[in-house]
């Protein structure tokens, strides 16, 4: 009976569930609720459009939910934590800290707070002051305090 009456909602169910996984999307961040929250809302305006039976609706709802999350994990979030990491190294320039390892042919290591990073530059021996001037991918570049 009680799924009698659901089912007679058709596309409507849909987006009350989409708007229900956007906003569980804000209480529990992460990505995934949200890209489902838009499948669900897709599903509904098309089933609201067209009249579908309830299997090919749910097929659509995992086709749509795969589909959006399989791009934002691909595509989306890896340029999200690069830019990250960016603004990281670029918080980190005129920096100084004192080398681990010395640097040369080899990268060197440098310990800023709990992080130790890899450094290029110069020749420089192990217990040399070194001030951050630039990032060359998660490599620092340094040079020597004088």
């Amino acid at each position: 009976m009680l799924l009698d009456v659901l089912l007679g909602y058709g596309g409507w169910l849909w987006i009350i569930a989409g708007l229900v996984l956007l906003g569980l999307e804000l209480a529990v961040p992460g990505g995934f609720l949200l890209w489902m929250g838009v499948a669900g809302l897709l599903t509904g305006l098309i089933a609201l459009r067209y009249p579908l039976a309830w299997p090919i609706q749910w097929l659509m709802f995992g086709g749509f939910s795969l589909g959006a999350i399989l791009l934002w994990t691909k595509v989306y979030r890896p340029r999200v934590a690069a830019d990250r990491l960016g603004r990281r190294l670029e918080s980190l320039v005129g920096k100084e800290a004192v080398l681990e390892t010395a640097t040369g042919a080899d990268y060197g290591r440098i310990l800023l707070g709990d992080t130790v990073w890899l450094v290029s530059g110069p020749e420089l021996p192990a217990g040399t002051r070194v001030k951050i001037i630039g990032a060359d991918g998660a490599v620092l570049k340094v040079t020597a305090v004088e």
